[in-house]
């Protein structure tokens, strides 16, 4: 059974679903969808010119025999200073594929590693309309948060957003952007109410489809 969790700066508990903070730890899908999270994050920009590719004259440096020193070729070679490189990067993407269900489980298991230990606390984003980093802080280490801190919300509650993003330790994502590797990474993590139903209604259908099809 999911445990409750506390509510931010007030005495009640908010309810977890046991669809979604009661999942088993599938370490192999945790891996694969935190790998292929931060994968996804790489740019990918990193480039080098070849040999083919520095702005080196074509022309011999000096003639091929009778100056005593060795036959040379092109000035452009890697062995050369300021010769193009050898196998260096060139722009390519990381993109690792998972599939969606495993996704969702993936996910499932972050979250259900975090309602058992206990370091997963719901906000009520309305008491943050006008943003107050210092009520922010506040709130935080009363729970007694440990860092780095999570905070999740929907991009509507753009209060509390002003309100914990310049903590230090701290990363404020909206619903959509918040993958397993965040999950995972870390030590604490404060959901706010929406962005809790919002995970509950796409994790937990998916987990009862998933059932069904079983």
């Amino acid at each position: 059974m999911a445990d409750k969790a506390p509510v931010l700066g007030k005495t009640t508990k908010a309810d977890l679903s046991d669809a979604v903070f009661a999942e088993p730890f599938h370490e192999s899908l945790v891996h694969e969808a935190a790998r292929a999270d931060l994968a996804s994050r790489r740019r990918g920009t990193a480039s080098t010119l070849t040999r083919g590719e520095v702005a080196f004259t074509t022309a011999k440096a000096w003639r091929q025999k009778g100056t005593g020193r060795a036959r040379v070729g092109s000035l452009g070679v890697p062995n050369r200073f300021g010769g193009g490189v050898a196998f260096g990067p060139k722009p390519r993407h990381y993109t690792v594929k998972v599939n969606r269900k495993a996704r969702r489980r993936a996910l499932r298991s972050a979250f259900s590693v975090h309602a058992e230990r206990g370091s997963i606390a719901v906000l009520d984003a309305s008491d943050f309309d006008t943003p107050s980093t210092k009520s922010a802080a506040a709130a935080l280490a009363k729970w007694g948060a440990k860092s780095p801190t999570l905070i999740v919300l929907t991009a509507e509650e753009t209060g509390a957003m002003k309100s914990f993003r310049n903590l230090p330790r701290v990363t404020v994502l909206e619903v959509g952007a918040t993958g397993v590797a965040d999950v995972i990474g870390a030590a604490s993590i404060v959901l706010s109410e929406s962005a809790l139903a919002a995970f509950e209604e796409r994790l937990a259908g998916a987990a009862k489809k998933e059932e069904a099809v079983a």
